[in-house]
């Protein structure tokens, strides 16, 4: 259901007060009326009717109030204090960075597209970036290498260590304009991990980003474990555009006869909404039209919706792709998914949303904590792209809802935490969850300690109640400052495609 269909549009409405001048019939008395206030900026104009219009937090937030403003001058007279869009939008903001991490605006909705259909400018190169404690210098390590990309020709891999960007060492101050900024091109200084002590090795990679549409699905493969035919698969973003694909992956899993599925998010932020329904429809199948999940909007779509369209926000297990396409279903009653806090938002979904219906067996580390939606607004009358304002190409991207399970369970704001945390020990002695850099493994090899744990979990050497962590690796202290996927406009978002599941 596209934007501009929702049964409802509660624009804001601005009073314009006539003023009325008692004047003197004589004619050298001249009353010179006051001159209306200009609006300086018609994108401050879009932002506060979007947010005012159908932002979670509305209610909550003062400046975003539907009688805030008595006239139009003081309507204008507001939105001029502000000398930028991005200073509005985060002013208006409810709590920002402490309630909502997640709303923001870009200045290219272009770009923004092209992220949601898994499109960017990219060398493929997924990567986390950390420092050591006591230092501002920073270091990479990768995580995956795409299929097909640009990294994917070159001498790079999981588990590689790099230090330098064009021969400048990374830092805390300059490591989102060496990586992140507009350099297509650039050589990465490689390192190595001796005795807890990281130093050049000499080695150099050259990555050239261009327009690269990633697949999410890194790896589909079946691995025998003792007899037992378990599916692997990892899922690195939900993505509208790779649901055939999906579909097709799980059916050629179905074909090779397995009987237990490792769905690996550990780097999956999100992505659309209707994408986590289809794959929770294929882990499952006999589920169909059940609740998935339910939505609660802002109190004026909210109140709407219960009276007059209740099934809008509702959420139900399906049998078919959008292009009505039958799904394939597996018809399991447990599914191990392994996570890290870069398991966000539509992965969060999965997991909150499956677990009334199967058994869900988390492995790793706590996730994100991201149980609210968003939609793209535009410029436009009715927000929708259709005519949307040709003098820019800002959007917005608000938080419009959260949701909850079909238990009512929601905001797992702390993450969700997993049934068996996967930890290292460093070289102090403390004790981590998450992955030990200096054993990272390989991915879908059932030696990577995720999958480890969970094979030795499906064929049961170990049991759940035996909790704790898997090896002591001797790791080395470091503080986690960010990871590729930050730096995409999609970053841990959940989408909300109102065309397709509604």
């Amino acid at each position: 259901m596209k934007l501009e269909k929702l049964p409802i549009k509660l624009l804001v409405s601005i009073f314009f007060i006539s003023i009325i001048f008692n004047c003197s019939k004589k004619d050298d008395i001249v009353v010179e009326e006051p001159q209306p206030i200009v609006l300086n900026n018609e994108i401050n104009d879009f932002i506060w009717k979007g947010l005012n219009e159908i932002y979670l937090w509305q209610v909550d937030v003062p400046n975003l109030a539907d009688d805030k403003f008595t006239t139009q001058d003081d309507y204008y007279t507001f939105l001029n204090e502000y000398n930028t869009p991005e200073n509005l939008f985060d002013g208006l903001l409810y709590q920002k960075d402490v309630v909502d991490r997640f709303s923001f605006l870009v200045d290219d909705y272009v770009e923004l597209e092209n992220s949601l259909n898994g499109n960017s400018n990219s060398n493929g190169l997924d990567f986390g970036l950390v420092r050591l404690s006591g230092s501002d210098d920073v270091f990479g390590y990768v995580r995956y290498v795409a299929n097909d990309s640009d990294a994917a020709d070159k001498d790079i891999h999981r588990g590689d260590f790099f230090l330098t960007v064009d021969s400048q060492q990374l830092t805390i101050n300059n490591y989102s304009d060496l990586l992140f900024g507009n350099n297509n091109d650039y050589t990465l200084g490689m390192a190595t991990i001796t005795n807890n002590s990281i130093a050049p090795n000499g080695k150099t990679v050259q990555l050239t980003k261009t327009n690269f549409t990633e697949n999410p699905i890194l790896i589909s493969k079946v691995i025998d474990a003792d007899g037992i035919k378990v599916g692997y698969l990892m899922y690195n973003q939900f993505i509208i555009d790779f649901d055939n694909a999906l579909n097709d992956a799980i059916t050629q899993l179905k074909s090779e006869g397995i009987t237990e599925l490792v769905l690996d998010l550990r780097y999956n932020p999100g992505g659309y909404g209707s994408s986590a329904i289809i794959l929770s429809s294929m882990i499952t199948g006999q589920f169909n039209g059940e609740i998935f999940y339910t939505e609660k909007w802002n109190s004026k779509y909210q109140d709407y919706f219960e009276q007059n369209n209740p099934e809008f926000l509702i959420n139900r297990f399906t049998d078919k792709l959008q292009n009505n396409t039958p799904i394939t279903g597996l018809n399991l009653n447990k599914v191990y998914i392994l996570t890290t806090d870069g398991s966000a938002s539509a992965s969060e979904l999965v997991i909150n949303c499956l677990d009334p219906y199967v058994n869900v067996v988390q492995i790793g580390t706590t996730t994100y904590g991201k149980y609210v939606g968003s939609i793209t607004l535009y410029d436009s009358p009715n927000f929708d792209k259709a005519n949307a304002n040709p003098n820019h190409k800002y959007a917005i991207q608000p938080i419009v809802l959260k949701s909850t399970n079909v238990n009512g369970v929601s905001d797992y704001y702390n993450g969700i935490a997993p049934d068996y945390p996967i930890t290292y020990e460093t070289a102090s002695g403390g004790v981590y969850e998450g992955e030990d850099l200096l054993n990272l493994g390989v991915l879908g090899d059932a030696t990577e300690p995720f999958l480890e744990k969970a094979l030795s979990l499906i064929t049961g050497t170990t049991s759940k109640t035996s909790l704790s962590k898997t090896k002591a690796i001797i790791g080395f202290d470091y503080e986690t400052i960010a990871d590729s996927k930050d730096f995409t406009p999609l970053g841990k978002n959940m989408f909300i495609d109102l065309k397709s599941n509604k």
